[in-house]
């Protein structure tokens, strides 16, 4: 095999990667409506926040609906009016998957298996997404209040299973998280973006401050991105 040289300098963010976890009503779902051109993969049911804003959506009921969805987004020439896809909420595919697992699929007879089939499976389409070379993705997830070994508190993306709620801020570079900030008695949203030894995020790209505004499409911008407010 011919070994190609490259060099990290000519590695480019035009299409970015976001894993955005958040406490219910935090603002997660609206969060991704501030990108241009993006279309809904829900399985939540919970596309009212963005009711007014009129956007499009594919209502995904499990996994085999997700990735009928991935095949339209790569393949349809309806997909391509679509810059961005937000996949809301991983954490409800997930349960979704494991639920069917225990019903009909291995663990229906080994319910320990149910857990390994449903973390492979959603391995799989996580990567499946993330390496999309032509659009913005986003992907949120529910959020839990786990403690370490040594009994401190920490608030981490949520999913079923110790394994997979331990392995899917691996999969990304941003992890931004959807937090309420209290400044003076007067509440907003705002994204964390750095981990402050309770809450989970990361910042890769270097680019980002440890609270940024509640607006991804300049925080894709700032990545560097190719992507205009919506």
């Amino acid at each position: 095999m011919a070994i190609s040289l490259k060099r990290t300098g000519s590695l480019g963010a035009s299409s970015v990667k976001i894993l955005v976890p958040g406490e219910s009503g935090a603002g997660k779902t609206r969060a991704c409506a501030h990108l241009e051109d993006v279309v809904y993969l829900s399985a939540e049911g919970g596309l009212l926040s963005v009711k007014d804003l009129d956007k499009p959506y594919i209502e995904i009921g499990g996994i085999e609906e997700l990735y009928e969805a991935y095949s339209w987004l790569t393949g349809s020439e309806e997909a391509k009016g679509f810059r961005a896809v937000a996949i809301d909420s991983l954490s409800e595919i997930a349960e979704v998957v494991l639920s069917n697992e225990r019903k009909t699929g291995k663990g229906a007879k080994d319910p320990r298996a149910a857990y390994g089939e449903m973390q492979d499976k959603m391995a799989d389409v996580i990567r499946a997404f993330r390496d999309l070379p032509t659009h913005h993705v986003i992907m949120t997830a529910k959020v839990e209040k786990a403690a370490t070994e040594m009994g401190e508190v920490r608030y981490v993306a949520s999913m079923p299973g110790k394994k997979l709620t331990a392995d899917l801020p691996y999969f990304f570079d941003e992890v931004l998280v959807v937090r309420t900030h209290r400044v003076e008695g007067e509440v907003s949203t705002i994204f964390q973006c750095h981990d402050d030894g309770v809450w989970h995020a990361k910042d890769r790209s270097g680019k980002l401050q440890m609270w940024e505004p509640y607006d991804l499409a300049a925080i894709v911008r700032k990545i560097g991105g190719d992507h205009v407010a919506a």
